[in-house]
């Protein structure tokens, strides 16, 4: 079974950082595309960043271009999201996604376009 089980979050003042890591198991973590998404009370699940299997294509949300970096360490089966300077409007429950296929063309910045999600993990900033 997939398994995506997000970490790192917690309580900051705004202008802080963060990193948050997301493990993966129950598939070939190397060969998908992994994403961000982050959901505010009330909100719809927004997309946050995402980045190709091989790491020559990200992308980001204009919110936090700049600001939020993503990465990962396939020998790790981890996707990373590395936050700085954030923000109070960051605050949220940040998922990982892998979408159902291995293969595509696009971003995949829609949440429709992923299949399996981790639990969450809350991030909440203060003024």
């Amino acid at each position: 079974q997939v398994q995506l089980v997000e970490s790192g979050g917690g309580l900051v003042q705004a202008g802080d950082s963060l990193r948050l890591s997301c493990e993966a198991s129950g598939f070939t973590f190397s060969i998908y595309r992994m994403g961000w998404f982050r959901q505010a009370p009330g909100k719809e699940r927004e997309f946050v960043a995402s980045i190709s299997w091989s790491e020559d294509s990200t992308f980001y949300a204009d919110s936090v271009k700049g600001r939020f970096t993503i990465s990962r360490d396939n020998a790790k089966n981890t996707v990373y999201l590395q936050m700085n300077s954030l923000k109070p409007e960051d605050t949220a429950v940040y998922y990982c996604g892998r979408p159902l296929r291995s293969y595509g063309s696009g971003n995949y910045y829609r949440a429709t376009d992923y299949a399996y999600w981790g639990q969450g993990t809350q991030v909440t900033v203060s003024s």
